[in-house]
C-alpha cells in the first residue's frame, strides 16, 4: 500500500484548489455587478493563473490544456457564483480553506519543478507562484489592492510551505516531505489569521532611523 500524501492524491487538491481560488475570483467581479462572462473570466484567471505561469516559465505543457476538467471546474464555479450569489460572511469563511489551498498548491508547484531537476531555489519560487500568482492577477485585473501590498502572512506562508518541502524531500522522501511542507504552510497561514500576525513594516532602515534621531 503506497503512502498517502499530497502527491498521491494530486487531483483532489488540484481540483479543490482550482474551485476555491476560482470562487474568490468570481467574488472579485461581484461588487461592480459584472455579467456572467466576466465572472467566469475572473474565476478562470484566478483558479488557473498560478499553474499556467509556472508551466510557461518551466517550459512544460500547460496543465489545464491537457486536463480540461480544471477549466470546466473554474468556469462552473464562476457561473454558480453569478447565479446563486454569496454573502459577505461566506467570503470571509473562504479564508480558512484558502489557507489549505495555498499550502497544497505551494507543495504541488514546487514538486512539479523538482521533477525535471530544476534548481531548488527556483523550485521554491515555482511553488510560491503556483499558490499566489492567480490571486495577484485577479487583484490587478480587478483594480484592487494586490496581496503583494498587504502585510498579511499569505505569500510568506506559501514560501514557508514550498521551502519546507524542497528542503525535506531529499531527506525523507517526497511523500513525507509533502506533508511537512503542507503542514508548515497551512499552520503558518492559519495561525497568522487566528492571532493577527503581521510581518514587520518598513521603518526607514538604519539611515532613516539615524536621520529621524538627528
Amino acid at each position: 500500500m503506497s503512502a498517502i500524501s499530497l502527491l498521491t492524491l494530486p487531483n483532489v487538491f488540484t481540483y479543490g484548489g482550482v474551485a476555491l481560488f476560482a470562487a474568490t475570483g468570481a467574488m472579485a467581479a461581484a461588487p461592480r455587478k459584472h455579467d456572467v462572462v466576466t465572472f467566469i473570466f475572473f474565476a478562470a484567471i484566478t483558479g488557473l493563473g498560478g499553474g499556467t505561469l509556472r508551466d510557461l516559465l518551466l517550459g512544460q505543457p500547460i496543465t489545464w490544456i491537457h486536463d480540461p476538467a480544471q477549466l470546466s471546474i473554474a468556469a462552473a464555479t464562476g457561473l454558480m457564483i453569478w447565479l446563486v450569489g454569496f454573502r459577505e460572511h461566506a467570503a470571509r469563511l473562504l479564508l480558512w480553506p484558502d489557507a489549505i489551498g495555498v499550502a497544497a498548491f505551494a507543495v504541488i508547484g514546487a514538486d512539479k519543478a523538482l521533477a525535471p531537476g530544476v534548481n531548488p531555489v527556483v523550485c521554491v519560487l515555482m511553488g510560491v507562484l503556483t499558490a499566489t500568482a492567480g490571486g495577484i492577477i485577479r487583484d490587478i485585473t480587478a483594480g484592487e489592492p494586490s496581496v503583494l501590498l498587504s502585510r498579511d502572512i499569505y505569500i510568506t506562508a506559501a514560501l514557508v510551505g514550498a521551502s519546507a518541502y524542497v528542503a525535506a524531500q531529499p531527506l525523507i522522501g517526497a511523500d513525507a516531505a509533502s506533508l511537512v511542507g503542507f503542514a508548515a504552510g497551512a499552520a503558518l497561514r492559519i495561525a497568522a489569521m487566528r492571532f493577527g500576525w503581521r510581518l514587520p513594516s518598513y521603518f526607514g532602515g538604519l539611515l532613516g532611523a539615524r536621520a529621524a534621531a538627528s
